[in-house]
Parts: structure tokens; C-alpha cells; sequence
């Protein structure tokens, strides 16, 4: 009768039939020798645990170090890199120095306390980024691939210092046009170099942090299976002390990773608690210590950014009292309420009266950015008619449009309807992009607008048949400051499609471009039609906006 299934795995259980036994039952040895033989066997399989587990603690405890060196680095780029953005960002502002000067008689007076508070920031950033960019003052060893771009940034800071120094120099010696000359020339390459080669670094740095977390969380995958595996092929005794080792060896490990994964998404304020007085304690121990360094770094960062933000909304706002005062007066004297002008100063009036609102239109688009990137703006929603506010946008600069001899279209589908919106910022965003594009048509061209509807979201295009934008260019554009091709050879202040992106970005939607050159312009942006989360109607900020206000306030994109 054949034997079944059952009765084979019957047969090899048993310790008489069991294969492995009765190999082992043969060999010409003692009991003794074969128990010795086994318990070498279990002690080198301990041993080899032993010694793996030390490698893998000691490398592990090695890419900590290294973590926590890293940290150290990036918090210094960081620290390199948002003075070098300070300083792009104060040299902009110092370009635009044309627009705050008065002229009386012809000669040209600087307003000394816009120049001077620019020229003052400027000086303070760079006396504490020079020194702090010197190689020899780091307070750490950069790696050999960093030196060369800590040399450079070094070297420009201070030429930067030199320049600016030369720069103030020449407009106390009234050699206004000189200096800025030699800012544009000189300074302003500088920064933008500056700026360039910091956002470098801190890329860099933050690449190797990256690299090295994970190569962490590999690296303890790897030896849990090694130990589990170990344990797993040993005799009872080796199985009750891989118990015990996994208690002790996996337990803060497995802690460890759950910290470091928490770590990952910005959580800072757990610790973690091991027994261990071995590799593992002191690696959970520099763990800790990372932990709160980069939860200190991390608030550092975010109070230096909410600094800048509210040093932007603070400087709009004490510009625009004694800039209103300037356009207020330029009006009294274009009415000629104080006797007649001659053509000359009729034309310096208007040239007065158009960069003051200039100037006005730049300071309320910051005040706005900064307000988005504060988390401090606030939509007023109301439910808005779409084909009613197209046309109203459009109304605006149709006389315009007729002027330059373009034509403009607007087609509305009937299934548009009613969304939910701030009417402000909508029209505050169609206005910039129908004017971008009536700024880059040419005579004889046209711009057409279209609106389309679907259950859940509407889409507005706004298409032109301009010199086209080149795809490398699509996404820059939406920058803060940033211009496309030929569009610095234009007036703007390259604010307006980063203005109008966040604007559409806080309704829920979302602004892109498709172009290529020579072929036009089309910007589209959808919106949801219902708003999800309710917002108070509240004032932006201390100056009232109204429907006119949004032709005035938008810049013009650059």
C-alpha cells in the first residue's frame, strides 16, 4: 500500500525519519563533540549577528553624524541664500529709483529717505554676509565641491560691497546717472549672480540630506531582514535569543524610523526614548538632538520668512501716504487750479502724475504678494454673473484696444452661469491678462476671450496672436519680477501673472499658458464654481478697491 501525503510529512517530522537527524546521527563524532560542534555553530551565528549588527548601528550612527553635519550646512546656505535674495530684491527696488525722483527745473532731486532706507538695508546685509561667507568662518568644514561656490559667493559679496560703496559715493556727489550706471552694470549683476550660485548650494545640500535619510531607511530594511533571517535558521536557544535581540536591537530602531518619518513631514516635537546604553542609544540620542535642531531651524526659517513678508507689507504701506500725497498734488496742478502751465511743465506734471501711479500700482501688487504668502489674504465671495464680468473687464480697455487698432472678442457659452468668486480679484486677473496681451499685439492683430462651462468649474481663455512665448519660459514667467524675451524692452514691473496665478490659485483653480513663438499666447484658468470653505467679507487692507480701482492698482505684465 503507497504511503500518503499525510503519512510523508508524518514521516519527515518525526525526529527518527527527519532527513537533517539521521545525516547528522551518522556522522563518526560524539554526542559531545556534536553538541560542541552545534554550539560553535549557534555562538559564530551570534557572533556574525553580533558583528553585523555593530557594522550596521556604526553606519548608521556614522549617517546621523553626517545628517546633523548636513543640517548645519544647510542651515548656513539657507541663511546665505535669503540675505543674497534680500539683496536682488533691494537692488530692484533701488533700479527703480527714476520713479521716485521730482524734478524741478530741470535737475533732478533724490527723495533721501527712499534711497537712503534701500541704501541702509542693503549696507547691513552685506556687512553680515561678507564675513559669514568667508570659508574660514563657517564654523564647519564645507566638502571640497562646495568651496569653489563659497569662494565665488565670497568674492562677489564683497565687490558687492565695493560697488555699492562707489554707488553711494556718487549720489552724495550728485552723480546721479553715473551711479546708476553703475548699479545696473555692476551691482545688479552681482546680486543676481549672488543669488544664483546660493540657490546652488542649498539645492545641493538639500539633495545630499534627501539622499542620505533614505539611504537610512534602506539601510534599516536591509539589516532587519539580516536579523530575522539569522534568527529564523537557528536552534531553539538561537531563536529565544533572537527574541531577545529584536526586543532590544529591532524595538528602538523601528522607533527611530517612525520618528525620522515624522521628522519628514515637519513634525519636531516627539522624542525618542530607548534603554539602550550601546550604538542604538547614542544613535536615538543624536537623533534627538537633530530632531530639535531642525525643529529650530525650521522656526527660524518660517520667522524668517513671515520677517520678510511683513518688512514688505510695512514698506508698501509707509510708501503710500507720502505717494498719494504726490499724485494728489500732480492732479491739483494738471487741473491748473493754481494758474496755467506752460507745455514743459504740463509735461513733467503727466510724467510726475503717471509714475507716481506707477509706483502705486507696484506697491499695492507687493502688499498683496506678501499678504498671499503670509496666509493673510482673505476672499470676499459672492456669487457673480460670468458673462456679465467679462464684459465689464472687457469694457475697460476696449478703448484702448481701439487705440493701438486691435480687435477684441468675447464669446461666452450659455452654460457659463453663475460662480462663486471674489469679483475684485477676477476682474483684477482679466484685466492683467487682456492687457499683457493688448501690450504684445501688434497693430492690425486681435485678442479674443472665451468662457466655457462644466458642472463643477468654469474655464476662461484669454488668446492672442502676439510674438508667442518659448516653453522654456512658460513657468518663469510666473514669477515674482520675472520677464519673458522681449517683454523688458516693455513697461511692467513683472508682478502681474504672479499676482494673477495666486489669485486663481486661492479660489481653488489654477493659471497656466500654452504659446510657442511666433504662433501667440493663450492663458487659461479655471475656477470652481462653489467656493468649500466660506470666507469672511473683509477689507485687504487700509485702501478701499473698486471696479475703476482695478485698471490703476494692476500692474502691467512684464
Amino acid at each position: 500500500m503507497k504511503p500518503s501525503r499525510r503519512d510523508s510529512s508524518r514521516r519527515i517530522l518525526n525526529r527518527a525519519y527527519n532527513p537533517v537527524v539521521r545525516v547528522v546521527a551518522r556522522l563518526p563524532a560524539t554526542v559531545n563533540r556534536k553538541l560542541l560542534i552545534a554550539f560553535v555553530g549557534i555562538v559564530v551565528l551570534l557572533v556574525t549577528v553580533g558583528v553585523l549588527g555593530l557594522r550596521v548601528l556604526g553606519d548608521a550612527n556614522d549617517r546621523v553624524a553626517a545628517l546633523g553635519k548636513l543640517q548645519q550646512r544647510t542651515a548656513a546656505y539657507q541663511v546665505f541664500q535669503t540675505d543674497a535674495a534680500e539683496l536682488r530684491l533691494l537692488f530692484g527696488l533701488r533700479a527703480g529709483g527714476s520713479d521716485i525722483y521730482v524734478f524741478s527745473g530741470g535737475n533732478p532731486t533724490a527723495q533721501p529717505g527712499n534711497v537712503a532706507a534701500i541704501d541702509g538695508a542693503i549696507e547691513s546685509t552685506l556687512t553680515r554676509l561678507v564675513p559669514l561667507t568667508d570659508v574660514t568662518s563657517l564654523g564647519f568644514t564645507p566638502p571640497s565641491k562646495d568651496v569653489p561656490i563659497l569662494d565665488a559667493i565670497h568674492s562677489d559679496s564683497s565687490r558687492l560691497a565695493g560697488v555699492m560703496s562707489l554707488v553711494v559715493n556718487l549720489d552724495l556727489a550728485g552723480q546721479t546717472t553715473q551711479g546708476q550706471q553703475i548699479q545696473s552694470e555692476q551691482g545688479e549683476v552681482l546680486a543676481n549672480d549672488l543669488q544664483n550660485r546660493t540657490l546652488k548650494l542649498v539645492a545641493a545640500t538639500s539633495r545630499d540630506t534627501t539622499n542620505l535619510i533614505a539611504l537610512n531607511t534602506s539601510s534599516y530594511s536591509d539589516s532587519q531582514h539580516l536579523f530575522i533571517g539569522v534568527a529564523v535558521g537557528s536552534v531553539v536557544f538561537a531563536l529565544l535569543l533572537g527574541f531577545v535581540l529584536s526586543g532590544s536591537l529591532v524595538g528602538p530602531i523601528r522607533k527611530m524610523n517612525t520618528r525620522l518619518a515624522a521628522i519628514t513631514t515637519g513634525d519636531f516635537a516627539g522624542h525618542v526614548d530607548v534603554p539602550n546604553r550601546d550604538e542604538l542609544g547614542a544613535l536615538a540620542t543624536n537623533l534627538n538632538r537633530m530632531n530639535d535642531e531642525l525643529g529650530r531651524l525650521y522656526r527660524e526659517l518660517e520667522t524668517a520668512s513671515r520677517h520678510k513678508s511683513e518688512f514688505l507689507a510695512n514698506m508698501s504701506h509707509e510708501l503710500r501716504t507720502p505717494l498719494n500725497a504726490v499724485i494728489g498734488f500732480s492732479e491739483v496742478l494738471q487741473d491748473q487750479l493754481f494758474g496755467n502751465l506752460n507745455e514743459k511743465q504740463v509735461e513733467y506734471v503727466a510724467d510726475i502724475h503717471s509714475s507716481g501711479r506707477h509706483l502705486l500700482a507696484l506697491i499695492n501688487d507687493i502688499l498683496d504678494l506678501s499678504k498671499i504668502e503670509a496666509g493673510r489674504m482673505e476672499l470676499q465671495v459672492s456669487s457673480l454673473a460670468l458673462a456679465e464680468v467679462l464684459q465689464n473687464s472687457l469694457a475697460l480697455l476696449r478703448e484702448r484696444a481701439t487705440r493701438q487698432g486691435i480687435s477684441m472678442g468675447l464669446e461666452v457659452d450659455a452654460n457659463v452661469g453663475v460662480v462663486e468668486a471674489d469679483e475684485r480679484k477676477l476682474k483684477q486677473v482679466l484685466f492683467n491678462l487682456v492687457s499683457n496681451a493688448l501690450k504684445f499685439t501688434s497693430s492690425g492683430g486681435h485678442v479674443d476671450v472665451s468662457a466655457h462651462g462644466a458642472s463643477d468649474q468654469v474655464v476662461v481663455c484669454v488668446r492672442d496672436n502676439g510674438p508667442g512665448i518659448a516653453v522654456a519660459d512658460h513657468e518663469r514667467i510666473f514669477e515674482e519680477f520675472q520677464q519673458a524675451g522681449a517683454a523688458h524692452l516693455q513697461e511692467g514691473t513683472g508682478l502681474g501673472l504672479a499676482l494673477s496665478r495666486r489669485f486663481v490659485e486661492l479660489h481653488g483653480g489654477r493659471l497656466w499658458v500654452e504659446s510657442e513663438p511666433g504662433h501667440g499666447s493663450a492663458f487659461t484658468f479655471n475656477l470652481p464654481r462653489t467656493q468649500v470653505v466660506a470666507h469672511e467679507s473683509q477689507p485687504d487692507d487700509g485702501v478701499e478697491h473698486t471696479t475703476a480701482d482695478v485698471a490703476v492698482t494692476t500692474s502691467p505684465l512684464a
